[in-house]
Order: C-alpha cells, then structure tokens, then sequence
C-alpha cells in the first residue's frame, strides 16, 4: 500500500508525540505542523540529491525493446549533432535530474527500414575538453562538408542540457540512456510518497533530525542523523549495490 503525504506526516507527529493531522485540516496546517511537512519535502529531495539515481526516480521502465538499453530513447537525424536530453524540457528546471553517461547504446533496431545486419554498440563517453582538442576542428570541417559518420562517442554539452554525437550521425539511429527524474514536491494530503512503504523510515528519520534542530537539542539531533545514515546506508545496499563480478565452483572442493 502506497504512503501518503498525510500518512507519514502523522507518523512524524506520533513519533515526537504531536497531535496529528486529519484529511480535513491538513491544507490549513500551521506552526509546527506545517514546519513537519515542509521538513518532509525537504527530506526526500536531500535524498534524491544524495542518490539521484535509485530505482524509483527512474525516468521510466527499462526499454521494450530490450532492458539493457536504457529507459529513454532519443532518434538521431542525418546531419545533426547535438539533442535534448529531455525532449520535452522548456528549461534547466524541467530537466533530468541524472543521466547515467557511462551507459549510453546506439541502434538501428526498430528504425523504419532498417534490416539485419543492425548496428549495435555502447557508445564511449567524451569529455568536452578532449573532443574540442582532438575533434572539433575536424569535425566541424565535415559538418561544413556534410561528410558523415557511425557516431562512436557521446560528449555532454557544456550546459548539461544536451547529449552530442561523434562523428555525426550519417542516418538515423536509436541513442539509448538511463535517466532519472526530479522528485515532485509533495503538496495534497493524498499525493504519494515516491519512496516504497519500506524506505519511508530514511524520510522520517532525516524530518526528525530537522525537528531536533528547530527544538535546539544537538544530542537528540546527531542521534536522528545517525538514524538516517544507517537507513540511507541499507537501502543503498539493497538497491544500488552491484551483482556480483565472479562466480565459484564449490565442486573444487568435494
């Protein structure tokens, strides 16, 4: 069962032993219960800064064509460099919020009349200072001269804000990359907590260690921050951390 805005608001409460609130005045809260709900937002976007790219900020399901490619995906034009990272952003504020650069796939599977053999390869990642020295000269010679390529590398523009490609891309291809969104701010009783029912205790811990600040007890402070390192600490654990890189054969031993 999701939680919501008001659920873990009057968890916070019943933990300092505050009265909690109801559907009914939850919008017109005010003093120390709203200082809990503004403190909630501000828990689960220092989390989101902390690890912007667990799970459940994901930009959306790995891709249908295949999950190892990445859960956005973004055509390429014949002729052309540089793309938005997120087609659909106006601004820097409507951006992703993390791109995995070390995992971007170039492809020609699902492009409207290709045929097999496809192409399909991760592209390298770029710095900008490296390309500029060794390659935009050249580059933007055969941009003049429109003299083409199988892109092989993925470089991020200066802004962040776009993904580019060397050498320009010859026809279109699929670009492939894992994004993560922003957290949306929490404002109705009834919006969802993003964190599963599991997690929501690094949220509640990390409000009390604002709560402590605000009543000027340090100790009870330093004690809610232990709190939240050790929760942050387990489900980085269970979610973020590697598979393992080897196997064993315990027949060796029988």
């Amino acid at each position: 069962m999701a939680t919501t805005y008001l659920d873990i608001t009057n968890e916070v409460l019943r933990e300092l032993n505050e009265i909690p609130l109801t559907s009914a005045n939850f919008a017109n809260a005010t003093g120390f219960q709203q200082f809990v709900k503004d403190a909630i937002n501000k828990s689960i976007f220092d989390i989101a800064n902390e690890e912007p790219q667990l799970p459940f900020f994901a930009a959306g399901e790995s891709g249908a064509t295949d999950p190892f490619y990445g859960n956005v995906a973004v055509a390429t034009v014949a002729g052309t460099r540089w793309y938005e990272l997120k087609e659909s952003s106006s601004s820097i504020t409507d951006d992703y919020a993390s791109v995995d650069w070390d995992d971007f796939y170039l492809t020609t599977i699902g492009v409207s009349g290709e045929s097999a053999p496809f192409v399909s390869k991760g592209l390298k990642f770029l710095n900008l200072s490296d390309w500029r020295r060794y390659y935009r000269d050249s580059e933007n010679a055969d941009d003049a001269a429109t003299e083409h390529g199988e892109p092989t590398f993925v470089i991020k523009s200066p802004d962040s804000r776009k993904f580019g490609l060397s050498p320009i891309p010859d026809k279109v291809y699929n670009v492939y990359f894992y994004a993560f969104n922003k957290p949306t701010k929490l404002s109705s009783q009834s919006d969802t907590v993003i964190l599963p029912e599991q997690y929501t205790n690094v949220i509640t811990s990390r409000v009390r260690y604002y709560v402590w600040q605000f009543k000027e007890s340090p100790q009870q402070a330093a004690f809610a921050l232990d709190d939240y390192k050790k929760a942050l600490r387990y489900m980085k654990s269970n979610l973020l951390n590697p598979t393992p890189r080897t196997f064993t054969d315990d027949r060796m031993y029988f």
